[in-house]
């Protein structure tokens, strides 16, 4: 579909493994291989081991669907660092003590990430794996 990339902030690494254009890039300079991983952005380009990859971390990026997504949808990685859409939600931990603020509203989230990290939006639809849309990233 789309083939436009409003790119904020793209940094550049050393890609540590062989890298596809448009999936989803680690903060070693590897490619995602677990579902709902922290990536560091999107890789513009393909690389190979020990070469030179931009990677969009702000903006929007073009990204390759791993499976259908909606118009909006919430997306993380799977576990080829293709977009899909996000599958979990954030739950309160088991035993958790209240506390009294106006603005915890009595509710404890436990851990500094997410089970699965959003990584962006869709701002187009797939109707499967292999599509290159538009995705807005989040930070």
């Amino acid at each position: 579909m789309s083939q436009q990339s409003i790119s904020v902030l793209t940094l550049t690494v050393v890609a540590t493994a062989s890298v596809s254009a448009c999936r989803a890039v680690g903060f070693n300079g590897a490619p995602i291989a677990a579902q709902g991983a922290k990536p560091m952005g999107i890789a513009m380009t393909a690389a190979t081991q020990g070469t030179a990859l931009a990677v969009v971390t702000h903006g929007t990026a073009v990204a390759e669907s791993g499976a259908a997504i909606t118009l909006g949808a919430p997306l993380i990685t799977d576990d080829q660092g293709r977009v899909i859409p996000a599958t979990g939600s954030l739950r309160l931990a088991a035993g958790a003590t209240a506390v009294t603020s106006s603005a915890a509203n009595g509710t404890i989230l436990e851990g500094g990430d997410p089970p699965e990290f959003v990584l962006g939006d869709a701002l187009q639809p797939a109707s499967g794996a292999g599509e290159f849309i538009e995705i807005l990233l989040r930070r």
